[in-house]
């Protein structure tokens, strides 16, 4: 094949990728230098269609086969109907959430059952086919599209829900289950899901599990680790795991299905999940405060705790640049107008008067003692939705005003907003907006800069500076969106070599040849 300047293979578009064939030098397209010693980088975004990712990025194309007319055969008999390489069908789903990052696969699988996904696995295992499992696809980080021309499994037909005990509240479903649609059915049941999240009206219960999403309610249910009971996953070789147990307490051997929960896909591919669901709160508050300052903001978080104790469910953050976005993009509108910060405090119990009663305290406690200047209370579910999606679109507000730098990192709280503060300051008119908000109950902080288009020498100088200074503070640079294709050349640091090393290892013992998700999550290899 071909090769640039320094000996690395230049991938060409989905025709040229299938084949395995290099274009020529005068045909590639002429981006800055994308490889540096600081990873993989983005090129620009221009035109509006995103290039595809081999060509957005310095990739080099891993050996597995092109898909051939036999393999298109066998497949399409495999899924009657649902074997699709309709280019309409297939332009959605080689594209990510955030349009920046966009694969060429020729063929998406939708199979309805745990067989039909091993039947399909064991086939591209036997013939080196590379394979993209694919959910709702809402994930940030580049985890859930192809990175070539990678066979998509999708799992949206697998939507059933198998079983629901209505007195330990265990939910037993299919992966392709949608979050929303989940809850919905549950809370008929008197219980609801144990994580919330901004993109649930489309997000997969299995792709939640296979990148251990966070989401609005992990301040009081826990992370997936603890909820989830038991996962069924088809293994790279189409053998199949049955580890979907019911049970709260299994101490036999080793706990397997931790080794899939945040795997995004690289390990096996979730097919069911059995999962913990609390009951449903009788009575829901909603508080949305302003505050003075970051210190104040910490302060209020510490007195709510205390006073609010177990009824306490989300306190969320964001700055005030954030809600410039949302009130300017969105034509949203602040019932707090005027702060430098805005909290929102969720409570959520079975008794209406005895909540109220702690929540009223913990506002007179905090309007007495200058902790908050302003807020309001909501009771009913309609003035609660309209105040949670001030918090929630900001992801969307954000995509409107620009090109869009985002980092989901997890520090100790008290310096979680530094970080804005010392980005804000290094970067100064090159950004246009660098703005903060998060999950301020479990340290998470999601910080964004914007600029009207990318700017390589803007990314230089938010990189590695970002990571350098989530390392200083013993954090991680991934919270909650996983690693996916944007963020693996940097585990590094957040990961030692030793703890890399091992996860090469497990990726070799269950997936030998490497064709589940790949490109994605473990750096590439020297």
């Amino acid at each position: 094949a071909a090769t640039r300047s320094g000996g690395r293979p230049w991938a060409s578009a989905a025709r040229a990728v299938a084949s395995m064939a290099f274009p020529p030098r005068a045909l590639r397209p002429r981006w800055p230098r994308l490889w540096g010693r600081r990873g993989l980088r983005a090129a620009p975004p221009d035109p509006p269609e995103p290039l595809p990712t081999s060509q957005r990025y310095r990739v080099r194309r891993l050996p597995f086969a092109p898909l051939a007319r036999g393999d298109l055969e066998f497949l399409e008999r495999a899924l009657p109907g649902r074997a699709s390489t309709d280019p309409a069908e297939l332009e959605p789903r080689n594209v990510d959430w955030l349009r920046s990052v966009r694969g060429c696969s020729q063929l998406v699988l939708k199979p309805q059952t745990t067989a039909e996904v091993s039947q399909v696995l064991r086939y591209c295992y036997e013939k080196n086919l590379a394979v993209t499992p694919q959910g709702g696809n809402t994930g940030l980080v580049g985890g859930s599209v192809p990175v070539f021309d990678e066979i998509i499994l999708s799992t949206a037909l697998m939507n059933r829900i198998i079983s629901f005990d209505e007195v330990s509240g265990i939910l037993v479903c299919q992966a392709g289950c949608v979050l929303e649609k989940l809850n919905e059915y549950v809370e008929e049941q008197g219980f609801i899901m144990p994580l919330d999240l901004g993109a649930k009206g489309s997000c997969h219960i299995g792709g939640n599990v296979a990148t251990n999403a966070g989401g609005l309610r992990l301040l009081r249910y826990g992370s997936l680790r603890g909820t989830v009971l038991g996962l069924e996953v088809v293994l790279a070789d189409g053998s199949i795991l049955d580890c979907l147990t019911s049970l709260r307490k299994d101490n036999t051997g080793y706990d397997l299905k931790q080794l899939f929960i945040g795997s995004e896909g690289t390990l096996g591919v979730i097919t069911a999940v059995s999962i913990l669901c609390p009951q449903k709160p009788k009575a829901v508050n909603l508080a949305f405060l302003g505050c003075q300052s970051y210190p104040k903001v910490l302060e209020t978080f510490s007195t709510c705790r205390a006073m609010l104790g177990e009824i306490l469910s989300a306190f969320e953050f964001m700055d005030e640049k954030c809600m410039e976005l949302v009130e300017k993009h969105l034509k949203l509108s602040s019932p707090v107008p005027g702060s430098p910060f805005y909290i929102l405090i969720e409570t959520s119990g079975s008794n209406s008067a005895h909540d109220e009663e702690k929540l009223n305290g913990f506002l007179e406690r905090a309007m007495t003692s200058g902790l908050v200047t302003d807020g309001t209370v909501a009771t009913d579910a309609k003035k609660i939705k309209a105040l949670w999606s001030l918090r929630e679109r900001i992801t969307e507000a954000l995509t409107r005003d620009g090109y869009v730098y985002k980092y989901d990192i997890s520090l100790p709280v008290g310096k979680l907003y530094d970080l804005v503060t010392d980005t804000r300051a290094r970067l100064g008119r090159s950004a246009k907006n660098v703005v903060g908000y998060g999950h301020l109950g479990d340290g998470n902080l999601h910080l964004n800069i914007t600029a009207e288009s990318y700017s390589h020498s803007l990314l230089d100088a938010i990189e590695p500076f970002v990571y350098e200074w989530t390392a200083r503070c013993n954090g991680s640079i991934s919270a909650e969106h996983g690693l996916g294709f944007k963020k693996k050349q940097f585990i590094g640091y957040s990961k030692p070599r030793e703890a890399v090393q091992l996860m090469r290892h497990f990726k070799a013992l269950l997936d030998p040849k490497g064709i589940l998700n790949p490109y994605k999550m473990l750096p590439s290899a020297p």
